[in-house]
């Protein structure tokens, strides 16, 4: 089945995690057994049954229409049909948008937004795991409630909008004169570029309607869980910071999507064009309504949804937020 949005389907590249143990015991042989003894069904079963929860999750999987869906086109999972859902009805995309995926992991919603963004569009993705990037969407891994990360996203995206002013300025000069003239290479480009950006941040900040790149910001991110043990491992790849969907506790779970939901906002405030977009994912609690009357404040229209796509047991719901009409937070 072709995908509903008529491009061809996407295939996922996404590596398969393998655990490997450092302590697995020697397989059993009659060296290794007592004198006498000899070798029986007790001594060599192992139990491979799963557990409860996993196949709870295989079954759940298994009977869900649009995860199949998904995986048949090519998506990195189900929660595309979200997007795409929201996307039909409010026709947040359009070709050459800037989209900035905040918690992109494992890619999905990127995938819809380069598929309805083309020809040209940009998409940036951003997440605290390692995950590999859909085709045609760059990335950054890194915890995007640090200011530092921000920052770089930022200015990856300043980077890329002069990086495109100058092939364009080429083309048009090569087109007037029909020949290729001396210009500055790659390495002087680079360093041009670095120069400007250090007399900028001189400057101070008084031009930031300049940082207003962004056409679309897209928020699926959740709270990590808490870490309990492996506090000497360093790697960003660590288990312990890996995203989880829910923790069972929906207070805790409601005010963790808040604070996401308001760090989300604030980027958008600070990078999003004069009639751009927001969405973002919370889960329903005591604070949303106070969050949706901020949006209010911001945007021309705000939508509060929950796709047909979502799982009726899940609490997650979605702010659609149209055409931004403030520059700053209230």
């Amino acid at each position: 089945m072709p995908p509903p949005w008529g491009v061809r389907s996407l295939s996922s590249s996404r590596p398969a995690l393998t655990r490997i143990s450092t302590c697995s015991p020697l397989p059993l042989s009659r060296t290794h057994l007592p004198l006498g003894s000899s070798l029986s069904p007790s001594h060599t079963h192992i139990s491979s049954r799963p557990s409860s929860s996993n196949s709870r999750w295989k079954s759940r999987q298994g009977s869900d229409v649009f995860a199949r869906e998904a995986k048949v086109q090519g998506l990195k999972s189900r929660a595309a049909f979200k997007l795409l859902e929201i996307d039909s009805r409010h026709h947040i995309f359009k070709p050459r948008q800037t989209v900035v995926d905040l918690g992109y992991a494992p890619g999905s919603w990127s995938q819809v937004a380069v598929e309805r963004t083309k020809p040209n569009g940009r998409i940036v993705g951003i997440d605290l795991i390692p995950a590999q990037p859909p085709r045609g969407v760059s990335t950054i891994q890194g915890n995007f409630l640090s200011p530092a990360v921000q920052g770089m996203v930022k200015r990856f995206l300043v980077e890329g909008v002069r990086k495109t002013q100058v092939v364009e300025e080429q083309a048009e000069g090569e087109g007037e004169e029909g020949k290729v003239e001396d210009r500055p290479s790659y390495i002087e480009m680079e360093k041009m570029a670095a120069k400007e950006e250090m007399e900028g941040d001189v400057e101070g900040e008084g031009k930031g309607k300049d940082m207003r790149l962004v056409d679309v910001v897209l928020s699926d991110m959740s709270e990590p869980w808490p870490q309990t043990h492996g506090f000497s491992i360093n790697s960003l790849s660590n288990p312990y910071r890996r995203m989880m969907n829910t923790s069972g506790i929906p207070f805790k779970d409601h005010a963790g999507s808040m604070d996401l939901c308001r760090a989300a906002l604030s980027f958008a405030s600070d990078t999003l064009k004069t009639g751009g977009h927001f969405v973002c994912k919370f889960y329903q609690g005591a604070e949303d309504k106070a969050f949706e009357n901020l949006l209010k404040k911001m945007f021309a229209k705000v939508h509060r949804e929950k796709p047909e796509s979502s799982r009726s047991v899940s609490s997650a719901s979605y702010y659609t937020d149209v055409s931004l009409q403030l520059t700053d937070l209230p």
